[in-house]
């Protein structure tokens, strides 16, 4: 029996941790919270200041009841759980749940899982500290108290099911104010002049007008003045200047640039990183500190000496500038950077490169670049153009990294440009062509989940902890939705000035492409803007922030959780109270549009069980057992009950509609769920993107029942008489037995054809049932190919 325990959270980390350890050190996991607040609505005693009400969570007695027995055995106990609040708190509810004695345990701490940080770990313990535990316990006591009393009065006054919680609604109101301001942005056009003039020696050279003309009418005179003008260089300047790179990772810029290169989801990013961290390839992956060691900038600096020389070294150190950051603790980094390549599958492999880049570069030379502008004047007109080159005269960190931007940042970020041909201030340059392009002002974009993270961290709303639980409960709840929407085709003009004429182009562009972006949907701006005039506090920017700052404090010891609580609680509950009196038909979730010129019915939008719908005519009362009953229609995707207008509204009850007749059956076009359809004997066929379903006609229908009775006759390979249920079938990967919801694999050897009904179920019996949600081991990606 060994004489000492040690626990952290997690199995992998568990493994890594006892490679390092003598046969004296047993390591085990908790999995993570091994207690939590009672279910129910006893779980705070508030009148008794607050006062949690903890147990054991089901899933953990087995867990416990293991630990408790080895915890018994052992001279000695080490926590280690992660460093920061959560860790603390895990720590303190081991501490609880398995009545450990203060003599019998200590407190390590390591922000790597390397063998020198575990030894220097055991080496310098602590005790538990106990404002770290109260920081965890006051948010999770304020956060169940908001989402215990909130979520009621959503289900009795809105829908039932819905839920609010004190850092998702405040993400909710960034999404949804988002939106508002697209949907009222009004584009204006401008005209942008560019020119290409021909230099000596047969190069051309690209400039550009500085600033904009309003109209075409100022753009075509601006064209028209320089129809036989000349052209020559009217300044030349040529200025050194450099690059720096960004500072090492914390958990949100991680984030950030990790969809923006990988194109990861943030709790893709968070998943892969946590996996690299527990098999001890990188520092914490939650952090707001940019710090790094003196051990590791040493690491790096060796690291590049070796592998750029010296001339590429330039150490830095990082200043945090969020207030709440712990300068002891560490940006992300590799543990060791002589390790260039790290991970078990593809993906892990590329976020521990783009670390190990991103740490490397922090500590590497500034790039040297040398900056041409040339200024061109006309000699007709008192503008000129300008056109710009950098050169780099030394790499220096560009080597190795350079960092991305945000789509919105995009149109004002400095581009890198090449270098410009052999210039002469007065030489003459000809002109090939000018052209004016019509141009128009863009609506804010709207978020991603990285640009969300980077606006809660700039608003000071959450922590490293909080981001990607917080985006990815906003999705799960309904109120915000992931999605790619395709743009929609616009005109614009365009003016070419070219061998002395002007000659104008309408020509169209597709604008408004939209990938990965967060959606708000109808459910979250009713709620919202329930939310933000009945519990104000709750969707305060301002207010949840101050609420952060006030956990922090309460981390540091400078104020006492339960005080906290009830300075937020009384007014909070007081609003509760008023809500309850609230009539469900003072709540903003339906519109009367007009009427149906039809049937002379009102027209209204609502919030229906299933969705947000369309009515034509009025829901009749249960005493009206005779009334007709109103026409319904789902609202379509992007469609909300704010802004849809009543023409609109009135195009949803063309469809369902019938096409024509295939088969002695009707054929009928719809939009569902997934898109528009084809609907014939009873079968689905999904109508390709770009075709209409108000304009499908009957020959084309019938086309496409036909691809799709064909296509699913070549996806059939072979049928048994014993179970219609087995079938082998031909999949995207290739051909599969489909074995009622079970999906299994043939081998290699096998020829699917010739597989019997007997081979088929030995198959299926072998192949385990899929796990559930969350249990299903996900398969690692093929490695990258050297």
């Amino acid at each position: 029996m060994s004489k000492n325990l040690v626990i952290v959270e997690s199995p992998a980390k568990a493994k890594t941790i006892e490679g390092y350890l003598g046969k004296d050190y047993k390591v085990l996991s908790s999995y993570g919270h091994v207690r939590d607040l009672q279910k129910g609505n006893n779980a705070i005693d508030v009148k008794n200041g607050f006062k949690p009400i903890y147990e054991i969570t089901k899933d953990k007695k087995d867990v416990v009841k293991a630990l408790n027995k080895e915890s018994k055995a052992a001279e000695m106990i080490y926590l280690a759980t992660d460093d920061d609040r959560e860790g603390e708190a895990i720590s303190w509810h081991l501490k609880e749940a398995l009545k450990l004695d203060d003599s019998k345990i200590k407190r390590i701490v390591f922000r790597e899982i390397t063998k020198s940080a575990i030894q220097n770990a055991i080496n310098n313990p602590r005790g538990i500290d106990n404002d770290l535990v109260n920081a965890q316990q006051a948010r999770r006591i304020l956060d169940r108290l908001v989402g215990f009393e909130l979520s009621p009065i959503l289900w009795k006054k809105i829908k039932t099911g819905l839920s609010a919680g004190r850092v998702q609604s405040v993400a909710v109101r960034i999404i949804v104010d988002r939106e508002r301001e697209i949907e009222s942005f009004e584009a204006k056009s401008f005209y942008k002049v560019q020119a290409i003039f021909e230099v000596e020696g047969g190069k051309t050279l690209k400039a550009e007008l500085p600033g904009r003309f309003n109209t075409e009418e100022e753009a075509q005179a601006f064209l028209e003045k320089c129809l036989d003008a000349e052209y020559t260089i009217g300044k030349l300047e040529k200025k050194p200047g450099k690059k720096s790179p960004a500072p090492p990772f914390t958990t949100s810029t991680l984030q950030q640039e990790a969809s923006r290169k990988l194109g990861f989801s943030v709790a893709q990013t968070m998943s892969l990183a946590q996996r690299l961290y527990e098999a001890g390839k990188i520092s914490y992956m939650r952090t707001d500190s940019l710090n790094l060691s003196d051990d590791a900038i040493k690491s790096a600096t060796s690291t590049i000496s070796s592998d750029f020389g010296d001339d590429f070294v330039q150490t830095r150190k990082f200043k945090t500038k969020s207030a709440g950051a712990q300068e002891a603790h560490e940006a992300i980094r590799p543990t060791n950077f002589a390790t260039k390549e790290a991970g078990s599958d593809y993906n892990e492999t590329r976020l521990y490169e783009l670390i190990w880049k991103r740490a490397i570069a922090s500590q590497m030379s500034d790039a040297q670049i040398e900056k041409t502008n040339v200024s061109i004047n006309i000699s007709t007109a008192d503008e000129t153009f300008s056109a710009s080159g950098e050169v780099i005269k030394f790499e220096g960190f560009l080597k190795v990294y350079i960092e991305s931007v945000d789509e919105d940042e995009e149109q004002d970020s400095s581009v890198t440009k090449g270098m410009l041909p052999p210039l002469q201030m007065g030489q003459s340059l000809g002109l090939n062509e000018m052209h004016a392009r019509e141009g128009f002002t863009r609506a804010p974009a709207r978020y991603n989940e990285a640009t969300l993270v980077k606006k809660l961290e700039e608003m000071g709303i959450g922590r490293p902890s909080t981001y990607a639980p917080t985006i990815s409960t906003i999705q799960k709840r309904g109120y915000v939705i992931k999605e790619f929407r395709e743009g929609k085709e616009r005109n614009y003009t365009e003016l070419v000035l070219e061998k002395g004429k002007i000659e104008k182009h309408n020509k169209t562009e597709i604008t408004g492409t939209e990938k990965n972006k967060l959606f708000p949907s109808n459910i979250a701006m009713v709620v919202n803007d329930f939310l933000v005039e009945h519990f104000p506090n709750v969707t305060d920017f301002n207010f949840t922030a101050r609420v952060e700052k006030e956990f922090d404090e309460i981390a540091k010891g400078l104020k006492e959780w339960n005080n906290m609580i009830d300075q937020f609680y009384g007014d909070f509950h007081s609003k509760v109270d008023e809500a309850e009196s609230l009539e469900r038909k003072e709540i903003k979730s339906s519109r009367e549009l007009g009427t149906d010129p039809k049937t002379g019915k009102p027209v209204i939008v609502r919030l229906g069980k299933f969705g947000p719908l369309a009515q034509i005519g009025e829901t009749p009362t249960e005493d009206d057992e005779n009334a007709e009953k109103p026409q319904f229609a789902s609202l379509r995707k992007g469609q909300f009950i704010e802004s849809i207008t009543l023409e609109e509204a009135l195009e949803l009850f063309k469809l369902p509609r019938d096409v024509g007749m295939f088969e002695d059956k009707k054929v009928v076009a719809a939009i569902g769920r997934f898109g528009p359809y084809i609907r014939h004997d009873g079968k689905f066929v999904s109508i390709p993107k770009g075709e209409d379903p108000l304009e499908i006609n009957e020959a084309r229908a019938i086309e496409l029942i036909e691809a799709k009775r064909k296509a699913d006759a070549e996806k059939f390979i072979k049928g048994f008489d014993e179970d219609p249920d087995m079938q082998i079938l031909n999949g995207r990967w290739g051909p599969y037995i489909k074995a009622g919801k079970k999906n299994v694999k043939i081998p290699k050897d096998k020829e699917p054809k010739d597989l019997t009904y007997e081979e088929c179920v030995a198959l299926a019996e072998a192949t385990p049932d899929k796990k559930g949600r969350g249990g299903a081991k996900k398969k690692a990606a093929p490695k990258k190919k050297k």
